[in-house]
């Protein structure tokens, strides 16, 4: 599973290379510090779960090299969200993975349109791949749209926002959090089965997709209170600083580990369809379960 990671994150690195080089200082010359900063964000490392899973889906059905630009589209989207997470009137948060935050390292203005200029891009990635079909673009700007939007994770954000020092029950955070993280991980389950031309397995990437998404991000509230600053690459002890509503608030780190668990197997399960060929899906699984960052 390892090699393969790092071969998904090789491809992934390399194409998000070419299509951040359409941005020169030849054509972009008065405005190039936005793809700069663009660039900055896309390029600070991270695990590329989103991407990966992308390919993986479609690599299922052998059409992984059709995916290629969807899945960057997903991982340009994705830091277009981190940016703005980051942001004072966010999270406020100054480091991401380790490096200073775009807001930081250029300036709180740059970034928001470093961010929104990233978002812009993905759809135009998308709508300009031509390996694809008319529909299966179609198909995938409404999958990404829709789960991106209101309904989705910037939903999620804006009902995470309102209720900053607020106690939300268990079945609003879970809410809150389908739509602010599962959104986007189930949707590139989803995109990677349109890829792919097989839409009859949409059920079973949302099944996988918003159960994964959601045990990673219990994970996420439990490395706020268990790791280091270090380890993470940005501040911990953040969530009960800004009043958060989290699992680990909510019902504690060791019922928080047990819901992230049972959320990993039922993810795991609806694999079952795919036999063998779920291998890589599963480890991947299991290793975010555990992940340390």
């Amino acid at each position: 599973m390892k090699e393969q990671l790092e071969r998904y994150a090789a491809v992934i690195n390399r194409r998000l290379g070419e299509l951040m080089g359409a941005y020169n200082e030849e054509n972009a010359g008065a405005q190039l510090i936005c793809p700069e900063a663009m660039r900055y964000s896309l390029s600070a490392g991270g695990k590329r779960i989103r991407p990966v899973l992308c390919l993986e889906f479609a690599h299922i059905f052998g059409a992984e090299e059709k995916a290629l630009d969807a899945a960057c589209a997903l991982e340009m989207i994705h830091t277009f969200s981190l940016i703005h997470d980051d942001l004072p009137c966010m999270d406020n948060d100054d480091f991401r993975r380790g490096k200073p935050s775009c807001h930081k390292q250029f300036d709180e203005a740059q970034a928001l349109l470093a961010g929104d200029a990233l978002e812009n891009y993905a759809f135009e990635v998308i709508a300009s791949d031509d390996k694809l079909s008319f529909e299966q673009r179609v198909k995938l700007i409404k999958c990404l749209s829709r789960n991106v939007g209101v309904m989705g994770m910037i939903g999620g954000q804006v009902i995470d926002v309102k209720n900053e020092g607020s106690r939300l029950d268990g079945e609003s955070l879970l809410k809150m959090y389908s739509m602010k993280t599962s959104a986007l991980i189930k949707c590139a389950c989803e995109m990677g089965v349109i890829c792919a031309g097989r839409d009859d397995m949409l059920p079973v990437a949302e099944e996988y997709g918003e159960c994964l998404g959601l045990a990673f991000q219990i994970v996420d509230d439990i490395l706020d209170v268990t790791s280091d600053e270090a380890t993470l690459g940005k501040p911990i002890g953040s969530d009960a600083e800004n009043c958060k509503n989290t699992y680990v608030s909510l019902l504690g780190l060791e019922e928080a580990q047990r819901i992230a668990a049972e959320l990993t197997d039922k993810a795991i399960d609806a694999l079952k369809v795919f036999g063998d060929e779920a291998e890589f899906l599963i480890s991947l699984s299991e290793k975010l379960l555990s992940r340390n960052k």
